[in-house]
């Protein structure tokens, strides 16, 4: 379990904010030698609370494990800097507005002919070409051109304005979908020599999320008479149960002690069942609203129905099911130890994990730039030209 996948790989990170710092953390989780370059006022996440003694665990979570240059690229020593890194890096992860890197000369044509099996990851809010490409993206405006908004809105009874946003879907599922794309170039690579260029797009990323969605965009299919999967109303709070099979239907009725439910014309069958959901529901919580929200998880659980109470991140965090998986890696930073979530999946043979540590800013600019053969001399002269910090 000792054996890191992605050890000996080196990536140049010039990622920022949330989506690309997610896909750059899982391959640091991974064992890959980030280096995280960053402007002289840092990523603007390090300015996010929690804020302990000045440190962001915010930005500790989103870049554990990763090495921190500082280098301005405003300055042509700077650019000639990331061009010779190049030579040794084997992913570069950028999530600029397309055109940025272009301008810079480190767009992808610009630094394969440094690195011919280089694996180029440009992440974007529309993709790097086409009439939306240059429009500016954060995860709400995402979720809102995707559909995504108004389909979650559509389950929602009797309300027409569209939900606030604090949790952004759309920066963590493009991140993911970066790095397996990033995984398979490199398999790729590794099959046939040969590097490329990978274009994540967080709309099309978002888009993935409405599957039923598109299909009934293109078909007409009736609504349901309520959304099927909804809170379940105790005497003193919610549960949320999900049917999604004839056999959870019958656990679900003799849960609530009403087997004459499974051969009811109005709920036997799926589609009927589908029409005539809101009536089913009043008639469920006749039973769940005069039990607490435990005893009704309890029967529930005990008839194996797929249901769980409204917990908090909190609660959610002190299960004992996460504890038993290693769930969470203390991590320090300058003002002390904090816990992230490790990568939701397991190998048998290698390790996923964070790795225990986050950066200060321009931590490591000078040990990054000996490796790459500069002298302490230069080191010194880019530092007072302001390239390097």
């Amino acid at each position: 379990m000792d054996h890191d996948i992605l050890r000996n790989v080196r990536v140049l990170d010039f990622t920022t904010t949330i989506a690309g710092p997610h896909c750059t953390r899982l391959l640091a989780d991974l064992g890959a030698d980030v280096v995280k370059i960053e402007g002289p006022d840092g990523d603007l996440m390090r300015t996010r609370p929690p804020l302990r003694d000045g440190a962001s665990s915010y930005f500790g979570q989103l870049n554990a494990g990763k090495r921190s240059v500082v280098l301005d690229l405003k300055q042509p020593a700077a650019v000639a800097i990331v061009k010779r890194l190049v030579r040794d890096a084997d992913i570069v992860v950028e999530n600029y507005r397309p055109g940025v890197m272009t301008r810079l000369g480190l767009d992808y044509e610009s630094l394969r002919p440094i690195r011919a099996d280089l694996v180029y990851c440009a992440m974007s809010g529309y993709g790097q070409t086409g009439p939306s490409s240059g429009l500016p993206a954060y995860a709400p405006v995402i979720h809102a051109a995707s559909g995504y908004d108004l389909a979650h809105l559509s389950y929602q009874d009797g309300r027409t304005r569209p939900d606030n946003n604090g949790v952004f879907i759309a920066d963590v599922l493009t991140g993911t979908y970066a790095f397996g794309a990033i995984s398979a170039a490199l398999y790729h690579r590794r099959v046939t020599g040969r590097g490329q260029m990978v274009d994540v797009s967080m709309l099309e990323s978002m888009l993935t999320m409405t599957l039923s969605e598109m299909q009934r965009a293109q078909f007409e299919t009736p609504p349901p008479g309520r959304p099927m999967f909804g809170p379940v109303q105790t005497r003193d709070g919610y549960v949320m149960l999900a049917v999604a099979s004839e056999r959870t239907f019958q656990d679900l009725a003799r849960a609530a002690g009403r087997p004459e439910w499974i051969d009811d014309p109005r709920f036997k069958l799926y589609a009927d069942r589908r029409l005539n959901w809101h009536l089913f529901m009043d008639e469920l919580e006749q039973w769940s609203r005069r039990i607490g929200t435990d005893e009704c998880q309890a029967a529930f659980e005990r008839f194996g129905v797929p249901s769980s109470r409204y917990r908090t991140v909190e609660e959610a965090m002190a299960d004992a099911q996460l504890a038993h998986r290693d769930a969470f890696t203390e991590v320090r930073d300058t003002a002390g130890p904090f816990k992230v979530l490790n990568p939701p999946f397991r190998f048998s043979e290698s390790k996923a994990a964070a790795r225990p540590f986050a950066a200060r800013l321009g931590e490591h600019s000078d040990e990054v730039l000996t490796d790459a053969g500069y002298s302490p001399a230069e080191i010194t002269a880019f530092r007072e030209a302001g390239a390097v910090a």
